[in-house]
Order: C-alpha cells, then structure tokens, then sequence
C-alpha cells in the first residue's frame, strides 16, 4: 500500500464508496448471526455500511438490506437482528467513550469550566464538548474563550453539544460532574474527533446530534470473535 493511501470500501446500500474508517463494518458469527464491528477487527468476511440509521431502518423493514447481506456474505444463512440498528447505535457511542476514556488516562483531557477556560484563552484547547444539560451561559463563556485563543472574536467557531448529559460523560471519564471536556493534543483531538463524527453520522440529525460547530476545523462489543468466513481482507 502506497504511503498516505486510505483504503476504501463500497456501502452495500448506497453503492457510494468511502474511507472504511468513516464507515460501519457488518461481520457474521459461527451461527450466521449478522453483528457489527464497530473497530473492524472481527476475522472473517466483512461488509461495509456508509448509511444513517433512519436509512438502515428503511432498509431492514424493506427487506432490501436482507437482499444486500445476502449477497456480500454470498448466500450464507444470515439472522439479522430486529434492533441491528440500535445495536450499531450503541455500540458507536461506547467506542466514542471508550477513545474519550482512553485519552483522559493518556492525560490530554482537561474538565473543570475555570481549568478550559485557561486553556482556551492561551490557544491550547483543540477540541471542546459540552454534555448536552449544559448551562447555556456555561457554553457560552467557554466558548467565547474558544474564539479568544484561536484569535477569531467576531467568528462562529465553538464547541461541540454533545447528545450525552453529564452522567454519561462522568462516568466515562471516572470523574464527577463533567459537563464541559476539552482535548488540548492535537492527535488526541483528532481521534476523538473521528470515533464522534462516526457516531453522529449514524445517529443523524434528529436525534440533537448535530455539532454547533467544529473546534480547529474538525469534523467530526461486537462480540465477534469467532466470526466465520475468509480472511479479514476478503472484505465487500
């Protein structure tokens, strides 16, 4: 593989191919049950999804995602679960958590409105959330800070509402009360932001997911171990 290539994969619903870390990987396990695999690393023959859920729902109730299954699995007995979606759903918020987690242990998250605020004004936020039962004057305040750090008052630029409350968030980061959380590395930024723009991708506007703005420009259990199949490459 050339250096800087991103590999792509094909969405067996809308025919459109995109980079197969901005999509969703579908795998089967020994039973032919059809589970996703949100960090594509399940072995076995894989098929991709660059869809909404709204759109995957449609699909499932169609009939039409059994007949696209069916065809990238090649004629395999497949069960499609009834909440597939919701599945999906759940299982992308818990990666998010889970970076979220994971780059607080690796100390680049910052909590605490008076801590950000520092950070912001001296430019070294890269990435700010607000759980979503945020005070209104709380985001505000923070992200005018924002603005004053990446020298751009008079600008649009904020930070991200998340569809997560606080609970959610604390629990997540092993901390109590966060209600605003700031990435201040620019690589951990970016991880972040990639696990949340997949997961708001999915989930869709309806659902209150969509960010306000992007802070620096970003834009946003499988158990399936022994899935069945080819090689992992074999994917569809």
């Amino acid at each position: 593989m050339a250096e800087g290539h991103t590999p792509e994969r094909k969405c067996i619903l809308s025919g459109a191919h995109d980079a197969k870390d901005n999509l969703i990987r579908l795998a089967i396990s020994l039973d032919g049950l059809v589970l996703p695999d949100i960090r594509a690393k399940a072995p076995g023959r894989g098929a991709w999804l660059g869809v909404d859920r709204e759109t995957l729902d449609a699909a499932q109730k169609k009939g039409k995602l059994k007949g696209a299954l069916a065809r990238a699995f090649k004629g395999k007995p497949l069960t499609i679960p009834d909440d597939l979606g919701q599945m999906i759903e759940t299982a992308l918020e818990r990666a998010f958590l889970d970076r979220l987690g994971l780059e607080s242990r690796a100390g680049t998250v910052s909590v605490g409105s008076d801590r950000i605020g520092e950070a912001a004004r001296k430019g070294r936020v890269h990435l700010l959330l607000h759980a979503s039962d945020a005070g209104e004057d709380g985001n505000r305040k923070l992200d005018q800070a924002l603005r004053v750090g990446n020298d751009a008052e008079g600008s649009d630029l904020r930070g991200l509402v998340l569809p997560l409350p606080r609970n959610i968030l604390s629990m997540a980061l092993g901390r109590e009360n966060v209600v605003h959380v700031a990435l201040t590395d620019r690589a951990a930024a970016h991880r972040v932001s990639q696990a949340l723009s997949r997961w708001r991708g999915f989930i869709g506007r309806k659902s209150g997911a969509e960010p306000r703005d992007s802070s620096r420009g970003f834009t946003a259990p499988t158990g399936l171990e022994n899935a069945d199949g080819p090689a992992a490459g074999d994917d569809v």
